[in-house]
This record gives C-alpha cells, sequence and structure tokens, in this order.
C-alpha cells in the first residue's frame, strides 16, 4: 500500500524541484566538509570569517545558488535558458570553491536537467543543452589553460562523462514512453478490430438463421397461398416469429452498444441465447421445412458464458447452412459434454455444400470461434455423401 500512495506524489513533483533539490545537496556537502566537526583533526588552518577572500567565495556561492534556482524555475517554460543559468551556476560554485575544475556536485544539478529535457523535451532540445554543458565543460577548461592555472583534467572528463551518461539515460526513458504509447496505440486498434469483428460475427450468427427461416417460409406461403390458404398462413406465423426474434437479437446488440461504458450486469437486455435454446432452434428450422434430429450425450451441466454462446452459434450457423446450401430436408446434430470438452457435431446428406465451396463468412466465423477458445473445428465433405461439421470445444476444469 505504502508504494502505491507514494509514487503517484513522486511523478507530480515538478523536475524543476528536483533541479533545486539537487543542487542544495551538491553544495550543502563541499560546505559541511569544510567545517571542522567535533572530534576531528584540522587538516587546513582556520580561517578569519572576514577574510576578503572567504567572503568573496560566499558572495560566488550565493551568486551561484541565484543562478541555479533561477534555472530550475525556468526549466518547464524556458529549458534552454535553465540549463545556461544552471551551467553558469556551477561554473561559480566552481570559483567559490576555487577549484582546479568544476566538480561533479556541482554539475549534478544540470545533470538531472539534461536527463529531464532528454527524456521529456523534443530531442533538438535535449542534444543542443548537452552540447552547451559539453561546451562549458571544455571552455572552462581551456580559459584556466590560458591563464595558466592548473585543471582537473581526469575530473572534467568524468563530468562530461556524466552529462552524456544523464542524457542517455534521459533519452532511454523517452524512448521506453515512446514504446510503450506505440504499444498502447496497436493495442487499442486490434481491440477495436476484433471488437468490429465480434459484433459482425454476432450479426450474421444470430440474422443469418432467421432471415433464411424468413425467406424458405415466405417463399412457401407464395406458392400456396391460393390452394392451402391454412398452410400460407402458418407460414406467414412462422415468418413472423422469425421477424420477432431477429428484431430481438438486432435490439440487444444495439443495446450494447449503444451502452458500452455501462456494466453489462446493470442494463436490462435480454441474455444472449445458449444452448439450452437449440430446442426451440430446431423446432424453427423444422417449421421451415428442415428437420432436425437433436441428440445429447454426456452430462448435461452448465457451461461458462462464452463456451455456452460459442457453441449455440456453432450449432445456429451449421443449421443455416443447411437450410440455405444443403439441398436436403434434415439433418443431425449432437452435442456431447465429455469430460473436459463439449464436442458438437452436425451432419446432413445433401449435396448443395459443394456449390458453395469458398463463399460466405459462415465456416471462417465457426472456426474462428472455436480458435479462439483453444478449440479444435473442422467443417468438409463426408466420405459417404453430404457435409460434416465438428467443433470441440475445451471446457476447464473450474467449470466442470
Amino acid at each position: 500500500m505504502p508504494t502505491t500512495t507514494r509514487l503517484p506524489l513522486l511523478r507530480a513533483v515538478p523536475p524543476g524541484v528536483w533541479t533545486a533539490l539537487t543542487w542544495c545537496v551538491g553544495t550543502a556537502y563541499p560546505i559541511v566538509m569544510s567545517i571542522r566537526l567535533p572530534g576531528e583533526v584540522p587538516v587546513n588552518p582556520v580561517r578569519d570569517p572576514w577574510d576578503p577572500f572567504f567572503v568573496t567565495s560566499w558572495w560566488y556561492l550565493a551568486i551561484a545558488t541565484a543562478l541555479a534556482l533561477a534555472g530550475s524555475v525556468l526549466l518547464r517554460r524556458r529549458p534552454l535558458l535553465a540549463v545556461a543559468l544552471l551551467l553558469a551556476g556551477s561554473v561559480a560554485a566552481a570559483m567559490a570553491l576555487n577549484s582546479t575544475r568544476i566538480a561533479f556536485l556541482q554539475f549534478l544539478a544540470a545533470d538531472v536537467a539534461l536527463g529531464f529535457l532528454a527524456a521529456a523535451q523534443a530531442r533538438r532540445t535535449s542534444i543542443v543543452a548537452t552540447a552547451m554543458a559539453l561546451s562549458v565543460l571544455a571552455g572552462h577548461s581551456a580559459v584556466r589553460v590560458l591563464l595558466g592555472y592548473p585543471i582537473g583534467t581526469s575530473t572534467q572528463l568524468t563530468v562530461a562523462l556524466s552529462a552524456i551518461i544523464a542524457w542517455l539515460i534521459g533519452n532511454s526513458v523517452r524512448q521506453s514512453r515512446d514504446h510503450a504509447d506505440r504499444m498502447a496505440a496497436q493495442a487499442t486498434a486490434q481491440a477495436v478490430t476484433a471488437e468490429r469483428l465480434r459484433i459482425s460475427r454476432e450479426l450474421h450468427d444470430s440474422v443469418a438463421h432467421n432471415m433464411s427461416i424468413i425467406a424458405l417460409q415466405a417463399g412457401a406461403a407464395s406458392r400456396v397461398i391460393d390452394t392451402q390458404p391454412t398452410a400460407a398462413r402458418s407460414a406467414m406465423t412462422a415468418v413472423e416469429t422469425a421477424s420477432r426474434q431477429t428484431l430481438s437479437e438486432l435490439r440487444r446488440m444495439l443495446g450494447i452498444l449503444r451502452h458500452a461504458d455501462e456494466p453489462q450486469d446493470a442494463l436490462a437486455f435480454d441474455p444472449p441465447p445458449g444452448l439450452a435454446d437449440v430446442e426451440r432452434l430446431a423446432a424453427a428450422t423444422g417449421a421451415a421445412g428442415v428437420q432436425v434430429q437433436l441428440r445429447w450425450l454426456g452430462d448435461h451441466r452448465p457451461l461458462p458464458t462464452d463456451i455456452d454462446i460459442s457453441a449455440y452459434r456453432i450449432v445456429q450457423e451449421s443449421i443455416t447452412n443447411v437450410v440455405r446450401h444443403a439441398a436436403t430436408t434434415a439433418c443431425r446434430v449432437t452435442i456431447d459434454q465429455r469430460d473436459g470438452e463439449i464436442a458438437i457435431t452436425v451432419d446432413d446428406d445433401g449435396r448443395g455444400h459443394g456449390q458453395r465451396r469458398g463463399t460466405g463468412h459462415g465456416i471462417a466465423g465457426m472456426r474462428e470461434r472455436t480458435e479462439l477458445l483453444h478449440g479444435h473445428f473442422h467443417a468438409g465433405p463426408r466420405p459417404e455423401g453430404g457435409f460434416r461439421v465438428t467443433a470441440r470445444l475445451p471446457v476447464l476444469a473450474a467449470h466442470r
């Protein structure tokens, strides 16, 4: 719990605050080290506080701190100016401490600023800022050499390397963030595509079957309306029933789409169909002229919702293909709920499937549903004639 509550607060701290804190710590350390603490052996003679050199050093240090704090304030709004002020403060601090080089502690605040710029600002800005830092380090050493003063070459090289490392770390953070953003955008695009496919599949499965029934019944009614009005009336009743079922499915799908941001359990939508509705599906198909012989095997136990819906849709689409393409009056549906899986087999003795091979999306949709559930699907002609669809969907042990 403490980690989850503190991290957002740390991320909310402006980078200028971190830069200012770094400067204060880096400046306080040499000051503390120059003071003789209790129990320490004096290394250097104690200076008079009013020594002009000592007073001048304090003035330089005050100016350096003012420059660094001003740069910290401007870091987000004027990044290059802020870096220039931080670098000027580093030089002033080196003069205050009478150092032969710009020490790492006095340059650490500039390193923090470079890392922030590399992570949050345009790459050109961060590169210019890093070049400024390296130029100041080189210029400071060159001026001291020209004036005949000694320089700490190894320390200056280490400080220059720290500036480059700070830029590399910030740039790495930037690249990681950009990569995460790209992955998030790609995942969002894939989710949108998957959702479109799911909606398309649901609409196809729910509408295609009923529309096939409506087309068959309407055609039968038109042929016998003059000679067999009772049969025509029965066919039109079946058309009305199938139409209402189609409208109900469409209303459910559209309702889910319109309330996509609301919890599904809070919406008063009709539940999606499952294997419990297969008997009604078989009866409706039989009324359209294709008799469905339904056989249940194994234990008829409740299934997870996704498996239950997918199993029903596979049966529905298989029967729809029989009605539309098989040119037969009967088919057989076997649902076998075994230990660890549910197996679905739909057979027919028709000849129409071969005429429509490679067209439509029904078989592809059934295969996709099965593969999403890590199952096995096969559809093809039977050796003895006709067509067979088989699907095996695994059921987790927790749902058995």
